[in-house]
């Protein structure tokens, strides 16, 4: 299982994906499937599904595959490139950054976020971070007609320039760690529950445009009507001396249950999880004999915050994998806890039976 899902995280990592145009790690993803005699479908919005039969609640069970990135908004006579977020790009880790813009698979045009020579830095510039509006790109090309000929448009979409590298200790470091392996660990449970004899119908579903607006999951669960909904994405790791004071959640310590998620700037949403849900997850870790983490964190949202207000209401939970350095170009997780992960949801998945009850005073 283990060489398996980093096979699978290592592979998506290199494919391009910016939140709106992740329509190559849908392709790459429904091949996955195919290859192991899973049908999936589309929807218009570019989310992927997979249905497996059951008994009992509809399960949802889905982690997102865009990434965060950029967009060209503007190719000045030069031949330099100015760019615009997508998603919470953080400003102090950019200069120098590779880039990737994506004009089509074959043709994509390397870049580098230009970073002011040292030597012609000022003092108070040495300990400044250049604001977002006056980094450019550089790709080597001279002038906007060079640019354009290589078919960069305004609107086209940039990544960071994908990497994937094997770590000490079964870590691995790469781009859109967040939340490529959280797909990963949904293609090893397709593989469980295509085989699986028992057990509740489950749709899972590779979402889009997370990192943009949270919401494209959204039309998918409209459609699909779940009574439980499980998201997976990263956890934040607070075992490195910058983030020791937010929380407790180790490097290869095991999965993660959020038990309280609010953004706490613009959209203010967040997640509360159901009890049952909270009760469902204690239960199997002890039985799988699994060590269990649990989050508490203000600053981070994931899709289950709109998904969760689908219909009546849906009983929802965050689940997921430690993880250091989020948003950054590299991120690193740790194998093992994603193999926790993925047996954990098996164990908890089989845990849900037609008489599984989803009435909150049961649990309170």
């Amino acid at each position: 299982m283990k060489n398996r899902i980093k096979r699978d995280l290592m592979d998506l990592m290199m494919v391009p994906g910016l939140s709106g145009h992740e329509d190559r790690v849908r392709r790459f993803l429904r091949g996955r499937l195919e290859a192991m005699g899973v049908a999936s479908r589309s929807d218009r919005l570019g989310n992927l599904v997979a249905h497996f039969p059951g008994v009992g609640p509809r399960v949802m069970l889905f982690a997102h595959m865009d990434q965060l990135g950029f967009i060209v908004r503007r190719i000045e006579a030069d031949g330099l490139i100015r760019l615009a977020r997508l998603g919470g790009v953080p400003e102090r880790a950019l200069a120098a950054q590779q880039v990737l813009i994506c004009v089509g698979e074959g043709r994509d045009i390397p870049g580098i976020i230009a970073n002011k020579s040292h030597h012609a830095t000022t003092l108070s510039e040495k300990y400044q971070v250049t604001p977002f509006a006056e980094l450019y790109v550089d790709t080597g090309l001279s002038c906007a007609a060079e640019v354009e000929a290589a078919g960069i448009r305004i609107g086209a979409p940039v990544v960071y320039a994908p990497q994937a590298v094997e770590l000490g200790n079964d870590r691995i470091c790469g781009t859109c760690v967040d939340d490529r392996a959280g797909c990963a660990v949904l293609i090893e449970m397709a593989r469980l529950l295509k085989d699986r004899t028992s057990g509740p119908p489950v749709d899972l579903a590779f979402t889009v445009l997370e990192e943009f607006n949270l919401r494209g999951a959204q039309p998918l669960a409209q459609v699909l009507q779940p009574d439980i909904a499980i998201q997976l994405d990263l956890m934040l790791a607070t075992d490195t001396p910058d983030m020791g004071a937010r929380g407790d959640m180790v490097l290869g310590g095991g999965p993660g249950m959020s038990l309280y998620s609010f953004h706490g700037r613009g959209t203010l949403n967040g997640v509360i999880p159901h009890p049952a849900m909270v009760d469902l997850f204690e239960r199997a870790a002890k039985t799988a004999g699994i060590p269990l983490q649990r989050s508490a964190q203000v600053g981070v949202l994931t899709d289950l915050s709109y998904v969760q207000l689908t219909g009546e209401g849906v009983a929802a939970i965050d689940m997921g994998f430690p993880m250091r350095y989020s948003h950054s170009a590299r991120e690193l997780c740790d194998l093992d806890d994603l193999v926790s992960l993925t047996r954990l949801l098996d164990v908890a998945l089989g845990g849900i039976g037609p008489e599984f009850s989803l009435d909150r005073d049961d649990y309170t």
